[in-house]
Protein backbone atom coordinates (compact mmCIF):
# COMPACT_ATOMS: atom_id res chain seq x y z
CA UNK A 1 0.00 0.00 0.00
CA UNK A 2 1.38 3.48 -1.18
CA UNK A 3 2.56 6.06 1.60
CA UNK A 4 0.16 8.88 0.20
CA UNK A 5 -3.19 6.42 1.17
CA UNK A 6 -5.26 8.73 2.30
CA UNK A 7 -8.38 7.12 4.50
CA UNK A 8 -10.46 10.41 4.56
CA UNK A 9 -10.53 10.18 0.48
CA UNK A 10 -10.80 6.78 -0.44
CA UNK A 11 -11.07 5.66 -4.27
CA UNK A 12 -13.99 2.91 -4.33
CA UNK A 13 -12.67 2.14 -7.68
CA UNK A 14 -9.55 0.83 -6.47
CA UNK A 15 -9.30 -3.08 -6.88
CA UNK A 16 -8.22 -4.05 -3.44
CA UNK A 17 -4.88 -6.70 -3.41
CA UNK A 18 -5.69 -10.00 -2.76
CA UNK A 19 -5.18 -11.93 0.39
CA UNK A 20 -4.32 -14.87 1.32
CA UNK A 21 -6.87 -16.53 3.97
CA UNK A 22 -5.51 -19.26 6.30
CA UNK A 23 -8.26 -20.80 6.55
CA UNK A 24 -7.80 -23.44 9.12
CA UNK A 25 -6.42 -20.24 11.47
CA UNK A 26 -10.20 -18.91 10.21
CA UNK A 27 -11.88 -21.48 11.15
CA UNK A 28 -10.60 -22.22 14.44
CA UNK A 29 -10.83 -18.35 15.42
CA UNK A 30 -14.63 -18.24 14.75
CA UNK A 31 -14.70 -21.60 16.88
CA UNK A 32 -12.63 -19.67 19.19
CA UNK A 33 -15.24 -16.85 19.25
CA UNK A 34 -18.40 -19.11 19.06
CA UNK A 35 -16.49 -20.72 22.10
CA UNK A 36 -16.88 -17.55 23.93
CA UNK A 37 -20.61 -16.18 22.67
CA UNK A 38 -21.87 -14.60 25.47
CA UNK A 39 -25.26 -15.59 24.89
CA UNK A 40 -25.96 -18.82 25.09
CA UNK A 41 -29.15 -18.88 22.99
CA UNK A 42 -27.56 -17.30 20.25
CA UNK A 43 -24.81 -19.91 20.84
CA UNK A 44 -27.13 -22.85 20.53
CA UNK A 45 -29.13 -21.38 17.52
CA UNK A 46 -25.58 -21.64 15.47
CA UNK A 47 -24.69 -25.06 16.99
CA UNK A 48 -28.27 -26.73 16.64
CA UNK A 49 -28.81 -25.00 12.73
CA UNK A 50 -30.75 -26.45 10.29
CA UNK A 51 -32.04 -24.97 6.71
CA UNK A 52 -35.58 -24.35 8.60
CA UNK A 53 -33.82 -22.29 11.31
CA UNK A 54 -32.05 -20.27 9.05
CA UNK A 55 -34.86 -19.36 7.36
CA UNK A 56 -36.56 -17.76 10.87
CA UNK A 57 -33.23 -15.74 11.19
CA UNK A 58 -33.14 -14.56 7.60
CA UNK A 59 -36.93 -13.16 7.91
CA UNK A 60 -35.69 -11.70 11.60
CA UNK A 61 -33.04 -10.03 9.11
CA UNK A 62 -35.40 -8.84 7.08
CA UNK A 63 -37.80 -7.49 9.60
CA UNK A 64 -34.54 -6.04 11.24
CA UNK A 65 -34.23 -4.37 8.01
CA UNK A 66 -37.62 -3.53 7.25
CA UNK A 67 -37.64 -1.69 10.86
CA UNK A 68 -34.79 0.37 10.33
CA UNK A 69 -35.37 1.76 6.75
CA UNK A 70 -38.91 2.50 8.38
CA UNK A 71 -37.39 4.85 11.03
CA UNK A 72 -34.61 5.99 8.43
CA UNK A 73 -37.53 7.23 6.37
CA UNK A 74 -39.12 8.82 9.21
CA UNK A 75 -35.91 10.59 10.67
CA UNK A 76 -35.50 12.36 7.38
CA UNK A 77 -38.41 13.94 7.20
CA UNK A 78 -37.27 14.85 11.06
CA UNK A 79 -34.33 16.70 9.62
CA UNK A 80 -35.37 17.53 6.48
CA UNK A 81 -33.60 15.23 4.10
CA UNK A 82 -35.21 15.45 0.51
CA UNK A 83 -37.07 11.85 0.16
CA UNK A 84 -36.64 11.67 -3.23
CA UNK A 85 -32.90 12.18 -2.77
CA UNK A 86 -32.71 9.45 0.03
CA UNK A 87 -34.54 6.54 -0.82
CA UNK A 88 -34.33 4.03 -4.02
CA UNK A 89 -37.60 4.88 -5.73
CA UNK A 90 -38.71 2.47 -8.35
CA UNK A 91 -40.31 3.56 -11.72
CA UNK A 92 -43.73 4.13 -10.74
CA UNK A 93 -42.97 6.05 -8.05
CA UNK A 94 -40.51 8.27 -9.13
CA UNK A 95 -43.03 9.14 -12.17
CA UNK A 96 -45.19 10.88 -8.95
CA UNK A 97 -42.21 13.46 -8.10
CA UNK A 98 -41.12 14.06 -11.93
CA UNK A 99 -45.02 14.34 -13.09
CA UNK A 100 -45.78 16.79 -10.43
CA UNK A 101 -41.76 18.77 -11.51
CA UNK A 102 -42.91 18.69 -14.92
CA UNK A 103 -46.13 19.99 -14.26
CA UNK A 104 -45.00 23.06 -11.59
CA UNK A 105 -42.27 23.83 -14.00
CA UNK A 106 -44.83 24.22 -17.23
CA UNK A 107 -47.47 25.77 -14.90
CA UNK A 108 -44.91 28.43 -14.11
CA UNK A 109 -43.80 28.96 -17.82
CA UNK A 110 -47.34 29.48 -18.90
CA UNK A 111 -47.79 32.14 -16.13
CA UNK A 112 -44.77 33.58 -17.53
CA UNK A 113 -46.14 33.95 -20.91
CA UNK A 114 -49.29 35.03 -20.25
CA UNK A 115 -47.86 37.50 -18.15
CA UNK A 116 -44.90 39.02 -21.10
CA UNK A 117 -47.72 40.07 -23.18
CA UNK A 118 -48.89 43.79 -23.18
CA UNK A 119 -51.54 45.25 -20.92
CA UNK A 120 -52.98 46.42 -23.67
CA UNK A 121 -56.62 46.38 -24.81
CA UNK A 122 -56.29 44.21 -27.79
CA UNK A 123 -54.72 41.99 -25.79
CA UNK A 124 -57.12 42.23 -22.94
CA UNK A 125 -59.99 42.27 -25.31
CA UNK A 126 -58.56 38.31 -26.38
CA UNK A 127 -58.45 36.79 -22.66
CA UNK A 128 -55.20 38.08 -21.39
CA UNK A 129 -56.10 38.82 -17.57
CA UNK A 130 -58.06 35.33 -18.30
CA UNK A 131 -55.04 33.76 -19.33
CA UNK A 132 -53.38 34.85 -16.25
CA UNK A 133 -55.86 34.10 -13.56
CA UNK A 134 -55.96 30.47 -15.16
CA UNK A 135 -52.55 30.29 -15.21
CA UNK A 136 -52.18 31.28 -11.79
CA UNK A 137 -54.70 29.12 -10.76
CA UNK A 138 -52.66 26.27 -12.18
CA UNK A 139 -49.84 27.12 -10.72
CA UNK A 140 -51.09 27.00 -7.66
CA UNK A 141 -52.39 23.94 -8.08
CA UNK A 142 -49.18 22.39 -9.53
CA UNK A 143 -47.10 23.68 -6.59
CA UNK A 144 -50.25 21.73 -4.48
CA UNK A 145 -49.21 18.70 -6.20
CA UNK A 146 -45.88 19.31 -6.00
CA UNK A 147 -45.90 20.02 -2.11
CA UNK A 148 -47.98 16.05 -2.13
CA UNK A 149 -45.78 14.41 -4.33
CA UNK A 150 -43.07 13.43 -1.98
CA UNK A 151 -45.98 11.78 0.58
CA UNK A 152 -47.50 9.79 -2.07
CA UNK A 153 -44.52 8.48 -3.42
CA UNK A 154 -43.21 8.01 0.21
CA UNK A 155 -46.52 5.55 0.75
CA UNK A 156 -45.74 3.90 -2.06
CA UNK A 157 -42.46 3.25 -1.53
CA UNK A 158 -43.27 2.21 2.38
CA UNK A 159 -46.41 -0.14 1.09
CA UNK A 160 -43.62 -1.83 -1.67
CA UNK A 161 -40.88 -2.19 1.11
CA UNK A 162 -43.53 -4.26 3.38
CA UNK A 163 -42.92 -7.30 0.94
CA UNK A 164 -39.66 -6.60 -0.08
CA UNK A 165 -36.98 -9.03 0.29
CA UNK A 166 -34.01 -8.99 1.92
CA UNK A 167 -32.34 -7.86 -1.42
CA UNK A 168 -34.30 -5.02 -1.82
CA UNK A 169 -34.05 -3.76 1.71
CA UNK A 170 -30.12 -4.04 1.73
CA UNK A 171 -29.78 -1.97 -1.53
CA UNK A 172 -32.22 0.53 0.01
CA UNK A 173 -30.01 0.93 2.76
CA UNK A 174 -27.09 0.91 1.01
CA UNK A 175 -28.63 3.28 -1.18
CA UNK A 176 -29.00 5.51 2.41
CA UNK A 177 -25.43 4.76 2.88
CA UNK A 178 -24.32 6.36 0.06
CA UNK A 179 -26.94 9.71 0.45
CA UNK A 180 -25.27 9.81 3.59
CA UNK A 181 -21.98 10.45 2.13
CA UNK A 182 -22.59 12.92 -0.29
CA UNK A 183 -25.03 14.62 2.82
CA UNK A 184 -22.03 14.54 4.74
CA UNK A 185 -19.60 15.88 2.54
CA UNK A 186 -21.79 18.35 1.75
CA UNK A 187 -22.03 19.44 5.06
CA UNK A 188 -18.26 19.53 5.85
CA UNK A 189 -18.26 21.33 2.71
CA UNK A 190 -20.82 23.72 4.41
CA UNK A 191 -18.64 24.02 7.74
CA UNK A 192 -16.15 24.84 6.10
CA UNK A 193 -17.16 27.85 4.56
CA UNK A 194 -18.58 29.13 7.91
CA UNK A 195 -14.99 28.65 9.47
CA UNK A 196 -13.90 30.85 6.49
CA UNK A 197 -16.21 33.60 7.09
CA UNK A 198 -15.93 33.35 10.88
CA UNK A 199 -12.09 33.50 10.48
CA UNK A 200 -12.71 36.74 8.51
CA UNK A 201 -15.23 37.92 10.86
CA UNK A 202 -12.09 37.33 13.62
CA UNK A 203 -9.71 39.51 11.69
CA UNK A 204 -12.50 42.22 11.36
CA UNK A 205 -13.64 41.87 14.80
CA UNK A 206 -9.45 41.97 15.60
CA UNK A 207 -9.27 45.44 13.78
CA UNK A 208 -12.44 46.83 14.75
CA UNK A 209 -10.95 46.08 18.07
CA UNK A 210 -7.89 47.93 17.95
CA UNK A 211 -9.81 50.78 16.50
CA UNK A 212 -12.04 50.93 18.90
CA UNK A 213 -9.09 50.96 21.66
CA UNK A 214 -7.08 53.93 19.42
CA UNK A 215 -10.22 56.26 19.53
CA UNK A 216 -10.80 55.78 22.76
CA UNK A 217 -7.34 56.91 23.67
CA UNK A 218 -7.80 59.80 21.30
CA UNK A 219 -10.86 60.91 23.40
CA UNK A 220 -9.43 60.45 26.56
CA UNK A 221 -6.64 62.39 25.63
CA UNK A 222 -9.25 65.21 24.24
CA UNK A 223 -10.88 64.53 27.73
CA UNK A 224 -7.73 65.36 29.68
CA UNK A 225 -7.48 68.59 27.40
CA UNK A 226 -11.49 69.92 28.08
CA UNK A 227 -11.03 68.70 32.18
CA UNK A 228 -7.88 71.24 32.42
CA UNK A 229 -10.17 73.86 30.31
CA UNK A 230 -13.12 72.81 32.39
CA UNK A 231 -11.14 73.73 35.12
CA UNK A 232 -9.89 77.15 34.44
CA UNK A 233 -13.38 78.04 33.28
CA UNK A 234 -14.74 77.34 36.15
CA UNK A 235 -11.67 78.73 38.31
CA UNK A 236 -12.27 81.92 36.14
CA UNK A 237 -16.14 81.81 37.18
CA UNK A 238 -15.34 81.75 40.60
CA UNK A 239 -12.97 84.85 40.10
CA UNK A 240 -16.30 87.06 38.87
CA UNK A 241 -17.14 89.40 41.52
CA UNK A 242 -20.61 90.40 40.11
CA UNK A 243 -22.72 87.90 39.46
CA UNK A 244 -25.19 89.98 37.42
CA UNK A 245 -22.79 91.51 35.35
CA UNK A 246 -22.35 90.78 31.14
CA UNK A 247 -18.63 88.64 32.78
CA UNK A 248 -20.02 86.73 34.83
CA UNK A 249 -22.91 85.31 31.95
CA UNK A 250 -20.06 84.81 29.42
CA UNK A 251 -18.05 82.87 32.19
CA UNK A 252 -20.83 80.95 32.68
CA UNK A 253 -21.58 80.23 29.28
CA UNK A 254 -17.75 79.11 28.81
CA UNK A 255 -18.37 76.69 31.47
CA UNK A 256 -21.69 75.46 30.48
CA UNK A 257 -20.08 74.48 26.47
CA UNK A 258 -16.82 72.76 28.44
CA UNK A 259 -18.77 70.59 30.69
CA UNK A 260 -21.07 69.74 27.71
CA UNK A 261 -18.25 68.95 25.76
CA UNK A 262 -16.54 66.56 28.65
CA UNK A 263 -19.93 64.65 28.15
CA UNK A 264 -19.66 64.48 25.02
CA UNK A 265 -16.24 63.20 25.21
CA UNK A 266 -17.25 60.91 27.82
CA UNK A 267 -20.06 59.17 26.02
CA UNK A 268 -17.27 58.78 22.91
CA UNK A 269 -15.37 57.00 25.37
CA UNK A 270 -18.01 55.38 26.97
CA UNK A 271 -18.93 54.10 23.12
CA UNK A 272 -15.75 52.93 22.44
CA UNK A 273 -14.84 51.61 25.45
CA UNK A 274 -17.53 49.28 25.11
CA UNK A 275 -17.00 48.46 21.69
CA UNK A 276 -13.64 47.48 21.97
CA UNK A 277 -14.89 44.78 24.65
CA UNK A 278 -17.60 43.80 22.31
CA UNK A 279 -15.07 43.30 19.77
CA UNK A 280 -12.81 41.76 21.71
CA UNK A 281 -15.84 39.34 23.07
CA UNK A 282 -16.73 38.10 19.14
CA UNK A 283 -13.19 37.58 18.61
CA UNK A 284 -13.09 34.77 21.63
CA UNK A 285 -16.85 34.02 20.26
CA UNK A 286 -15.68 33.83 17.10
CA UNK A 287 -12.72 31.38 17.95
CA UNK A 288 -14.49 29.16 20.11
CA UNK A 289 -17.41 28.50 17.33
CA UNK A 290 -14.68 27.62 14.68
CA UNK A 291 -12.88 25.17 17.04
CA UNK A 292 -16.08 23.65 17.64
CA UNK A 293 -17.05 23.68 13.85
CA UNK A 294 -13.55 22.36 13.13
CA UNK A 295 -14.35 19.65 15.84
CA UNK A 296 -17.41 19.02 14.32
CA UNK A 297 -16.09 18.98 10.46
CA UNK A 298 -13.42 16.35 11.50
CA UNK A 299 -16.21 14.13 13.16
CA UNK A 300 -18.02 14.29 10.00
CA UNK A 301 -15.20 13.66 7.97
CA UNK A 302 -14.26 10.41 10.15
CA UNK A 303 -17.72 8.99 9.77
CA UNK A 304 -18.30 10.18 6.28
CA UNK A 305 -14.59 8.46 5.60
CA UNK A 306 -15.91 5.42 7.30
CA UNK A 307 -19.13 5.44 5.86
CA UNK A 308 -17.95 5.33 2.80
CA UNK A 309 -15.28 2.68 3.51
CA UNK A 310 -17.55 0.39 5.03
CA UNK A 311 -20.21 0.87 2.33
CA UNK A 312 -17.88 -0.55 -0.38
CA UNK A 313 -17.36 -3.45 1.71
CA UNK A 314 -20.77 -3.97 3.31
CA UNK A 315 -21.77 -3.75 -0.78
CA UNK A 316 -19.94 -7.01 -0.88
CA UNK A 317 -20.65 -8.39 2.23
CA UNK A 318 -24.46 -7.90 1.09
CA UNK A 319 -24.11 -9.73 -2.20
CA UNK A 320 -22.17 -12.38 -0.05
CA UNK A 321 -25.34 -12.57 2.14
CA UNK A 322 -27.42 -12.63 -0.53
CA UNK A 323 -26.17 -15.53 -2.84
CA UNK A 324 -25.98 -17.51 0.80
CA UNK A 325 -29.77 -16.88 0.54
CA UNK A 326 -30.07 -17.95 -2.59
CA UNK A 327 -27.93 -21.02 -2.44
CA UNK A 328 -29.94 -21.83 0.71
CA UNK A 329 -32.92 -22.03 -1.02
CA UNK A 330 -31.74 -23.59 -4.09
CA UNK A 331 -30.36 -26.81 -1.50
CA UNK A 332 -33.94 -27.02 0.00
CA UNK A 333 -34.89 -27.05 -3.72
CA UNK A 334 -32.48 -29.92 -4.37
CA UNK A 335 -33.41 -31.58 -0.96
CA UNK A 336 -37.67 -31.39 -2.21
CA UNK A 337 -36.56 -32.72 -5.20
CA UNK A 338 -34.55 -35.73 -3.85
CA UNK A 339 -37.46 -36.17 -1.09
CA UNK A 340 -40.25 -36.02 -4.01
CA UNK A 341 -37.83 -38.52 -5.99
CA UNK A 342 -37.30 -41.08 -3.10
CA UNK A 343 -40.97 -41.01 -2.40
CA UNK A 344 -41.99 -41.47 -6.03
CA UNK A 345 -39.24 -44.69 -6.11
CA UNK A 346 -41.02 -45.70 -2.60
CA UNK A 347 -44.96 -45.16 -4.24
CA UNK A 348 -43.78 -46.89 -7.61
CA UNK A 349 -41.73 -49.51 -5.83
CA UNK A 350 -44.92 -49.87 -3.53
CA UNK A 351 -47.35 -50.36 -6.71
CA UNK A 352 -44.40 -52.79 -8.46
CA UNK A 353 -44.63 -54.85 -5.18
CA UNK A 354 -48.51 -55.00 -5.02
CA UNK A 355 -48.34 -56.13 -8.98
CA UNK A 356 -46.54 -58.71 -7.73
CA UNK A 357 -48.27 -59.53 -4.87
CA UNK A 358 -51.89 -59.35 -6.60
CA UNK A 359 -50.24 -61.62 -9.60
CA UNK A 360 -49.16 -64.39 -7.16
CA UNK A 361 -52.44 -63.83 -4.96
CA UNK A 362 -54.42 -64.30 -8.22
CA UNK A 363 -52.26 -67.38 -9.53
CA UNK A 364 -52.68 -68.93 -5.50
CA UNK A 365 -56.89 -68.12 -6.13
CA UNK A 366 -56.96 -69.84 -9.49
CA UNK A 367 -55.01 -72.82 -8.05
CA UNK A 368 -57.17 -72.98 -4.91
CA UNK A 369 -60.31 -72.75 -7.18
CA UNK A 370 -59.31 -75.82 -9.08
CA UNK A 371 -60.26 -78.19 -6.82
CA UNK A 372 -63.39 -76.53 -6.62
CA UNK A 373 -64.29 -76.48 -10.16
CA UNK A 374 -63.47 -80.35 -10.19
CA UNK A 375 -66.01 -80.23 -7.05
CA UNK A 376 -68.49 -78.62 -8.75
CA UNK A 377 -68.49 -80.52 -12.19
CA UNK A 378 -68.33 -83.90 -9.90
CA UNK A 379 -71.24 -82.91 -8.56
CA UNK A 380 -72.12 -81.97 -12.45
CA UNK A 381 -70.99 -85.71 -13.28
CA UNK A 382 -72.99 -86.92 -10.46
CA UNK A 383 -76.46 -85.49 -11.03
CA UNK A 384 -76.22 -86.56 -15.06
CA UNK A 385 -75.17 -90.10 -13.66
CA UNK A 386 -77.82 -90.32 -11.31
CA UNK A 387 -80.30 -89.09 -13.84
CA UNK A 388 -78.91 -91.42 -16.73
CA UNK A 389 -79.45 -93.95 -14.22
CA UNK A 390 -82.96 -93.34 -13.42
CA UNK A 391 -83.54 -93.44 -17.10
CA UNK A 392 -82.17 -96.20 -18.12
CA UNK A 393 -84.03 -97.66 -15.39
CA UNK A 394 -87.12 -95.86 -16.47
CA UNK A 395 -86.04 -97.59 -20.12
CA UNK A 396 -86.36 -100.80 -18.71
CA UNK A 397 -89.14 -100.91 -16.69
CA UNK A 398 -90.64 -99.60 -20.27
CA UNK A 399 -88.95 -102.55 -21.77
CA UNK A 400 -90.56 -105.15 -19.77
CA UNK A 401 -93.61 -103.50 -19.73
CA UNK A 402 -93.78 -104.01 -23.25
CA UNK A 403 -92.64 -107.36 -23.10
CA UNK A 404 -95.08 -108.06 -20.89
CA UNK A 405 -97.51 -106.94 -22.86
CA UNK A 406 -96.97 -107.51 -26.15
CA UNK A 407 -94.17 -110.17 -26.46
CA UNK A 408 -92.25 -108.47 -27.92
CA UNK A 409 -88.16 -107.95 -26.40
CA UNK A 410 -87.91 -103.89 -26.42
CA UNK A 411 -84.21 -104.66 -25.02
CA UNK A 412 -82.75 -104.25 -28.90
CA UNK A 413 -85.28 -101.52 -29.93
CA UNK A 414 -83.95 -99.44 -27.13
CA UNK A 415 -80.12 -100.76 -27.91
CA UNK A 416 -80.92 -99.38 -31.27
CA UNK A 417 -82.51 -95.92 -30.36
CA UNK A 418 -79.90 -95.03 -28.29
CA UNK A 419 -77.02 -95.87 -30.98
CA UNK A 420 -79.13 -94.27 -33.64
CA UNK A 421 -78.66 -90.64 -35.22
CA UNK A 422 -81.27 -88.92 -33.39
CA UNK A 423 -81.09 -86.05 -36.18
CA UNK A 424 -81.49 -88.74 -38.68
CA UNK A 425 -85.07 -89.11 -40.37
CA UNK A 426 -86.44 -92.65 -39.96
CA UNK A 427 -88.08 -94.19 -43.21
CA UNK A 428 -88.29 -91.05 -44.92
CA UNK A 429 -89.95 -89.10 -42.09
CA UNK A 430 -89.35 -87.01 -38.83
CA UNK A 431 -85.93 -87.05 -37.73
CA UNK A 432 -86.36 -89.22 -34.48
CA UNK A 433 -86.44 -88.07 -31.34
CA UNK A 434 -88.88 -87.66 -28.65
CA UNK A 435 -92.24 -89.61 -30.41
CA UNK A 436 -94.54 -87.19 -30.84
CA UNK A 437 -97.82 -86.53 -28.53
CA UNK A 438 -101.01 -87.64 -30.04
CA UNK A 439 -103.38 -84.72 -30.18
CA UNK A 440 -105.33 -84.73 -27.46
CA UNK A 441 -108.09 -82.04 -27.06
CA UNK A 442 -107.43 -81.93 -23.00
CA UNK A 443 -103.63 -80.80 -24.15
CA UNK A 444 -103.66 -76.94 -23.59
CA UNK A 445 -100.24 -76.71 -25.57
CA UNK A 446 -100.67 -78.55 -28.87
Amino acid sequence: MSDDFDLLETNSQEKAEKVDVNWGKAIDQMKSKLAQEDDPESRQKILNATLDNVVDMAEKDRTTLLDAIKDLTDYQDEVGIMFEGFSALNAAEQKIIDDAVKRLERAKVELEDAKAKPDTWWNNLWGRKSKIRSAEEELREAQKQRDGADNRAKAMFQQRIETADVQTLLNELSFKSQAAIKRLKDRELEIKEVEESLKTAIVEASNNHTKALQKKKEVEAKLEEQYALLKQARQALEEVADKQSTEYSEALEKVTGLEQKVEELEGLKNAYTTLAASKDSFVHKHNLTIKVLTSLRSNLQTHRAKLKSDTDERLKYYDGYVVALKARTDQEFAAILEHLGVKTDEHIGETLAAMHTASAKARQEMMDNIPVHEKVMQGVYGSYAEALKDIRAKDAEIQQNFADRYGIDMKEIFDEYYKADPNAPAYGGEPAGKPKPEPNEDDLLG
